[in-house]
């Protein structure tokens, strides 16, 4: 019997994932009404929060975990559903609110800080950040946009993976990242401007090759910066992976480190090339 290489395990759970969970985003975002579309985003938005304060807020502060969580949610929906003046109240409802749970429940005096500003940044990274995604759905060709961003900072993923491992060898930030190379960086940027200028050129071609060019310069250098700065969060509370909700993958936030800095980057450059 030919013995199984446990190291084949996570990229044949990594294939199984990708092969399954793909069709499933492309038929929700070309089929799926825009409210469906808000309650996945609301959803994904929910998961991803849990996992951030579990990994950022220490155990007795089980509370805090709880009610950021559903105070996240509650604000990723208002901020889906276009209804900003309510987030904008509901924002300044929160940070007034956990201001007092914090005041009366600092436990550590020389902590507090840290976490009250650790509980508003989960806010600020997660559901602001996710709710661009549906903002960009609304745009007159929303979805073309979606897989644009998609593909390029998948197929970026990819490639940075690829050449990094073949032939990097200067370090990029081995501080936050060792395995990085400025190598994997440049060719993750290629591999994206190739999936881009394709992608572009069969369902976007309204979009010239310069605005093309400036679109990956933009989204595909934030989209590794904010892989870095997920890798930072993860090294700063001393774990590998953010969780374990996805097999192969990591956590939630494992996955959407690149695009949460993508999804805000692409709506204004869509709107500014009149999409």
């Amino acid at each position: 019997m030919n013995q199984i290489n446990k190291e084949d395990h996570p990229i044949k759970t990594r294939i199984i994932t990708a092969v399954i969970a793909l069709p499933l985003l492309s038929l929700l975002i070309v089929y799926a009404s825009q409210d469906l579309f808000n309650l996945v985003v609301t959803i994904v938005s929910a998961l991803a929060l849990h996992e951030f304060f579990a990994m950022t807020l220490p155990r007795e502060r089980l509370v805090e975990r709880i009610s950021a969580t559903v105070a996240g949610t509650v604000l990723a929906a208002l901020l889906c559903w276009q209804l900003s003046e309510f987030a904008l109240m509901f924002s300044a409802g929160l940070f007034i609110s956990f201001a007092i749970v914090y005041l009366l429940r600092f436990r550590d005096i020389s902590t507090v800080t840290a976490q009250f500003g650790v509980t508003l940044m989960g806010f600020l990274y997660l559901p602001l950040m996710l709710s661009f995604l549906a903002k960009i759905r609304l745009l007159e060709s929303g979805a073309e946009w979606v897989f644009l961003v998609l593909a390029l900072v998948m197929v970026g993923d990819s490639a940075a993976y690829f050449v990094g491992s073949s032939i990097g060898r200067t370090k990029l930030y081995p501080a936050i990242s060792p395995n990085k190379s400025i190598e994997g960086a440049v060719g993750g940027l290629v591999g994206s401007l190739i999936a881009a200028l394709i992608f572009t050129h069969l369902f976007l071609p309204e979009v010239g090759y310069f605005s093309v060019v400036f679109v990956v310069f933009l989204v595909g250098i934030l989209s590794q910066i904010g892989d870095l700065f997920e890798s930072m969060l993860k090294r700063s509370c001393g774990v590998k992976d953010s969780g374990r909700m996805i097999p192969g993958h990591g956590g939630l936030l494992d996955r959407l480190d690149s695009l949460l800095f993508a999804f805000p980057t692409a709506y204004f450059l869509a709107l500014y090339l009149g999409h």
